[in-house]
């Protein structure tokens, strides 16, 4: 077997296969003398029926597929092998596949194929891309510094109840004369808050009521018959809630009341190390950096895509095999329109100028992700995803294992290297261009993001 490459331009070329009689006679051979087991031909036993009529029978197909497995496996070994950077799959010449004349011994099969374009761009300090940041304003710190008042709060008894307050007592159900109903509900621990009564009258009944006060109410005028939160309050199935619509009397044993935390030494040690805060000033200015720091991966993510903007004007002049690549996609979707496929081809040309300029890049700058990379991005991801779902402190062994699962699955090992390679282009892209700061209100910078998206 010869394979051979014949470049008709930078990105267009054909692969030709001259394939001779001794490179599939053998396997043409078994796959009869196989096929001669199971083949049924009046007058002979199944198995017995003479192999020059199994051949006569079966050889052309059999020649047929054993040549198409020798081709496929030879052109995919001789590809990589080649290491050529292609466009889509190799798409046989000519479209539809060559009736086999039986009487020929040696065949020649011809492949289009698309190749990758070259890129060639240096990045220096004299390529200028703007850096969007968000001012973080007064506002923006003082909602934090409420988050963490609210987060840092503590829990108090007070005497009198306000809408927000926690109101635990002794639940009676009543009968029609206002009297504990016999076989009624009773509970001991009964728990609500007037904030989330639906109904403003019956809600209004606890608003000022004192410790040890007796309120008369109607829980399904008060919940408005929301099985729900009427099941939670009486301890009662869903389905039992329509047999409880009288009053029910509540005894007040206790009024909890959440204080929110106070600007002082108490939360800063909270919110930060103990010790490293002790003024307002300081602690206004840690939360600045916190709000900074949640921001960035958000300007990194619009430098990013700036960045690749202006890349792909230094490349604009980059050629594709447009033919070729228009066929490949009409190949693998049969069922599109001749609109659609030139839609599709207009977007995987954006997508593929990036894919170019990130392949130069990481040569010229020798950017991969190596065995540690690897391990550390997935240690990481393991822990950001344990936190997000609350588990925080989880035993080493139980991390380990998680960790050993990710780098067993073949797509979760891509999607690491691709991340690790982003950052460290990342790193590339804000050491050797000059960054152009430019901040921008919230509002500002979300309508740039949509932009993007847009």
């Amino acid at each position: 077997m010869n394979i051979t490459l014949n470049k008709i331009d930078p990105v267009n070329a054909v692969i030709t296969i001259d394939v001779v009689k001794e490179d599939y006679a053998n396997e043409v051979e078994k796959s009869i003398k196989n096929l001669r087991k199971s083949t049924v031909i009046p007058g002979f036993r199944k198995g017995m029926v003479p192999l020059s009529r199994v051949r006569q029978i079966h050889e052309k197909f059999v020649l047929q597929e054993e040549l198409n497995k020798l081709i496929i496996n030879k052109l995919n070994d001789w590809i990589k092998a080649e290491n050529l950077d292609m466009l889509g799959e190799p798409l046989l010449s000519g479209g539809e596949p060559k009736t086999l004349e039986l009487d020929k011994e040696d065949y020649s099969f011809t492949f289009d194929i698309g190749l990758m374009p070259q890129v060639e761009f240096k990045l220096s300090k004299e390529d200028k891309v703007p850096y969007y940041s968000v001012e973080i304003t007064g506002d923006m710190i003082d909602e934090q510094i409420g988050y963490f008042k609210a987060n840092y709060g503590s829990h108090e008894n007070v005497e009198e109840v306000e809408g927000k307050d926690l109101v635990k007592g002794v639940l009676t159900e009543l009968d029609e004369n206002g009297e504990p109903k016999a076989d009624g509900i009773r509970n001991e621990d009964a728990i609500l808050m007037p904030e989330y009564i639906k109904n403003e009258e019956e809600k209004a009944k606890f608003i000022d009521a004192k410790l040890d006060t007796t309120i008369v109410f109607n829980p399904h005028r008060a919940y408005e018959g929301y099985a729900a939160e009427l099941s939670s309050f009486l301890k009662t199935g869903k389905d039992a809630v329509e047999n409880y619509t009288g009053n029910f009397s509540l005894k007040i044993r206790e009024i909890t009341r959440y204080k929110e935390a106070g600007i002082n030494q108490e939360l800063f040690d909270k919110v930060f190390e103990p010790g490293t805060v002790t003024t307002e000033e300081t602690f206004r200015e840690k939360i600045k950096e916190i709000i900074a720091r949640q921001l960035t991966p958000q300007s990194d993510y619009k430098f990013q895509v700036d960045v690749y903007k202006y890349l792909k004007g230094k490349v604009s002049d980059l050629t594709f095999p447009e033919t070729f690549m228009k066929r490949y996609l009409q190949t693998v979707s049969p069922e599109k329109t001749t609109e659609a496929i030139d839609a599709d081809y207009r977007q995987i040309v954006e997508d593929l100028k990036i894919h170019a300029i990130k392949k130069q890049l990481t040569r010229d700058y020798k950017i991969e992700a190596s065995g540690a990379d690897i391990a550390e991005a997935a240690k990481q991801e393991t822990y950001r995803q344990l936190a997000y779902h609350g588990m925080v402190n989880v035993q080493r062994q139980l991390v380990e294992n998680y960790i050993r699962r990710m780098l067993q699955n073949e797509e979760a090992v891509d999607r690491l290297i691709d991340h690790i390679i982003e950052a460290k282009l990342m790193d590339v892209f804000k050491e050797k261009l000059t960054l152009e700061p430019k901040t921008v209100t919230a509002k500002e910078f979300q309508s740039l993001l949509k932009e993007e998206t847009d």
